[in-house]
Parts: structure tokens; sequence; C-alpha cells
């Protein structure tokens, strides 16, 4: 199949055929990684993972962890 590039901002656009989409199991917004390989772009599929509380609770430590901090005084009928 042959497309075209088109200008999208500063930017340069592929619109990307439904056929191919469903084929890779892509919608709006979904994120892709691109990779250039001998000249040739690819576009990738990111299998984003959902967050694990539990995991990222792990990885709190006291190197990582900040104490508290104040930024000033109460300026409406906030209750300190």
């Amino acid at each position: 199949m042959i497309s075209r590039i088109l200008k999208w901002g500063n930017s340069l656009a592929v619109r990307i055929p439904k056929v191919f989409a469903d084929e890779m199991n892509v919608a709006e917004n979904t994120s892709i990684q691109l990779v250039l390989k001998e000249g040739a772009l690819q576009i990738i599929p990111v299998v984003e993972t959902g967050w694990d509380l539990d995991d990222l609770l792990a990885g709190v430590m006291d190197e990582n962890l900040h104490g508290e901090w104040e930024t000033d005084q109460p300026v409406g009928k906030e209750q300190w």
C-alpha cells in the first residue's frame, strides 16, 4: 500500500490505515515506540501495564523518602 507523509504543525504525520491498525491492535492514544532500523521506520505498540500500589510502595525507602515541607501561611479559610 502506498501512502503519503503529511505536515502536522512542525512535524510530519503518517496515517495508519484501519486494516493495519486492527492487525497491530492499536487505536487512538495507543502508546507506540518509533524505531529507525536500517533506514526504515518501525512502529511498535507499547504494552502498558497498570500501576500496582504494592509495587510502588516497595520502591519507597529511607534514601528516597522526603520529609515534610510547608509552602506558606493560610490565605483563606483553610484549616491547619
